[in-house]
């Protein structure tokens, strides 16, 4: 198993045979000055005060939290549910980088990616995992603090794999056999060049504790140099394919981005239980608040400007491909009013928690 695992490429056949591009501009210069892990301080959870803040999480980002049949119960309940979210990001920002990203990194950086990457480009990839096992670390402890500091622990199971891990098996059952494995390449593209949108607006919303806000933008400033090396990563992977690999890989690409950006409904079922609502409530709440077609343009937009990358790299030239991403609403991108951080659209935000 370990030998099998070690050999393992992230795109399977040989890299050298593949088409390849030297061209590659490094964000990783002055890393050891810029990078989190580097010159950012351990953030400590701040209890003072925290008591009379209305919000752990923004509730434009877990909507299900304001529906009227969540209001009713008080909001007790509602700040409940955000704290609940909060907990969520902070697992889901451990396990993506733990379980997604790390894993990629380390393929590139040690040349199993299956492509000809420069040799710098390499070496940037072992500087990514390094960021993201600080950001997995330092999620993990800021939620051990606030579990201490609320007396509030994280509802559930003590781990439990986010929504994306499933999806992803059910992706690669789907991939021809010569290149099972691609996936979890796709999927740290579409997560690097997404994360950093969703996360910009956090650490300027004086509504959360300040820790939550200098912890979350800790995590944007390394993620937006990630943004730049897998937006050229992409465009070094797309001409190495093969005309039969782009036709395979291309159509899934949709389903990769709703991998990501979907909600995870199991997840809010869990959270609404807790608070008191029962079966048939929760069904009404998760339908009302997620509905298909508010899922659809929240997910195109928020997903916009990786399809946009795609489209540039030539993925969108191949009928089958263009017609998935058609069909699955990520080229009606036009502005819309909802916001997107795990799928979640915006709903009306009654006064008491705007």
């Amino acid at each position: 198993m370990y030998l099998e695992a070690f050999q393992q490429q992230l795109l399977p056949g040989d890299a050298a045979s593949r088409s390849s591009r030297l061209d590659y501009n490094s964000r990783f210069e002055r890393w050891d000055d810029l990078a989190g892990v580097r010159r950012k301080p351990r953030r400590s959870f701040e209890a003072d005060g925290t008591k009379g803040l209305a919000l752990f999480f923004p509730p434009e980002l877990y909507p299900v939290a304001l529906h009227p049949l969540v209001t009713a119960k008080g909001t007790t309940a509602v700040r409940r549910l955000l704290l609940q979210r909060l907990y969520d990001y902070l697992a889901f920002t451990t396990e993506l980088e733990s379980v997604a990203v790390i894993p990629v990194a380390i393929k590139i950086s040690a040349g199993q990616s299956g492509l000809l990457l420069p040799e710098h480009m390499r070496a940037d990839a072992f500087k990514i995992v390094t960021d993201e096992a600080w950001h997995a670390q330092f999620s993990n402890d800021f939620a051990r603090q606030i579990a201490g500091e609320t007396g509030y622990a994280p509802q559930g199971p003590i781990r439990t794999p986010p929504a994306f891990v499933p999806r992803l098996d059910e992706l690669g059952d789907r991939l021809p056999p010569q290149i099972k494995g691609v996936e979890s390449l796709l999927f740290a593209i579409v997560s690097e060049t997404l994360i950093s949108g969703i996360l910009s607006d956090i650490p300027r919303d004086r509504r959360l504790p300040r820790s939550v806000c200098e912890i979350v933008r800790d995590h944007a400033e390394d993620e937006g140099r990630h943004h730049v090396y897998f937006r050229s990563l992409l465009r070094h992977l797309w001409p190495a394919l093969t005309p039969r690999e782009r036709r395979a890989i291309g159509p899934i690409l949709p389903s990769v981005v709703y991998a990501f950006l979907e909600p995870d409904y199991e997840q809010a079922v869990t959270h609404l239980t807790a608070v008191g609502l029962t079966a048939s409530e929760i069904e009404q709440v998760i339908a009302e608040t997620w509905p298909p077609g508010t899922v659809r343009a929240a997910v195109a937009e928020a997903a916009s400007p990786l399809v946009r990358y795609l489209a540039e790299a030539g993925v969108l030239d191949d009928a089958r491909t263009q017609e998935e991403f058609e069909s699955s609403g990520l080229l009606d991108s036009g502005p819309t009013s909802h916001t997107v951080a795990d799928g979640a659209p915006l709903l009306h935000i009654p006064r008491e928690f705007s």
